[in-house]
């Protein structure tokens, strides 16, 4: 059976300063139905979402952001375990930081619970620390988590459920006849360093981020998909229909 890790961001997740149940409980029957056909893994942000939803604390302040994430997760993963239950699964955390990918044995150890859960039928539910790993905080972010996750778990493919649908050709906000690039072999140094553009003020990500992640993968041989996070349609037709109707597909040449 083939492996996928799901990345979902805080934008797909939260609105308006609360979790967003409804888009939730979307992602949550998508990720049941691939378990069907897949060995799943996510990868959720929100943490620091769901911890303002409980206590509103200034969130420029480092230490406020790690107390949100402390409060955050789990009822994050609380919340995912309610929506798990109405199909009858249930998830599991697993928290990371970027140390755990730089040894080997910290590297096994992840490994294993990851492996443990899958083969008892629970979902492994992965962030980054973040109320201990204060570098994570200020300079990482989950789509390099996500991609590191998919190399170290041996996933066959990396999915990136953003508010980005697809990677365009030119910024679409500017340039009405942009459109998106469905498959791409190979992302140049400049596209690694466009201007950075997060979605929401708990995001801190954004398409550059991404591509990071693509071409992480790329240089190992590796694949991703991006599609919408809103709308699962190009998710459910790519990953269980196997039709690619939107989205961008990276992936080596051979692949295509």
């Amino acid at each position: 059976m083939k492996r996928v890790v799901v990345k979902v961001g805080t934008h797909v997740l939260s609105e308006q300063n609360h979790l967003s149940k409804e888009r939730m409980l979307n992602l949550v029957a998508f990720l049941v139905a691939l378990m069907e056909r897949y060995e799943v893994i996510l990868v959720s942000s929100a943490a620091i979402a769901a911890g303002y939803t409980k206590l509103k604390l200034d969130k420029s302040i480092l230490g406020n952001r790690q107390a949100l994430a402390a409060i955050g997760q789990p009822y994050l993963i609380e919340t995912y375990n309610k929506k798990l239950a109405t199909f009858e699964k249930m998830g599991g955390q697993v928290l990371i930081t970027a140390e755990d990918f730089d040894s080997r044995k910290r590297t096994k150890n992840a490994q294993n619970v990851v492996n443990t859960l899958i083969s008892h039928g629970v979902l492994p539910i992965i962030n980054e620390n973040d109320a201990t790993a204060t570098e994570e905080i200020v300079f990482g972010d989950n789509d390099q988590l996500s991609a590191h996750a998919a190399h170290y778990f041996g996933a066959d493919m990396l999915v990136i459920l953003s508010d980005i649908d697809g990677y365009y050709n030119k910024d679409p906000r500017k340039h009405p006849d942009a459109f998106i690039r469905k498959v791409v072999h190979e992302i140049k140094e400049e596209e690694l360093h466009l201007p950075f553009s997060p979605g929401t003020e708990f995001a801190t990500g954004g398409i550059v981020t991404k591509l990071k992640a693509a071409n992480f993968l790329l240089q190992r041989g590796g694949s991703m998909f991006m599609a919408s996070g809103f709308d699962l349609q190009d998710a459910y037709a790519f990953l269980l229909h196997d039709r690619h109707e939107g989205g961008t597909l990276f992936c080596p040449s051979e692949e295509a």
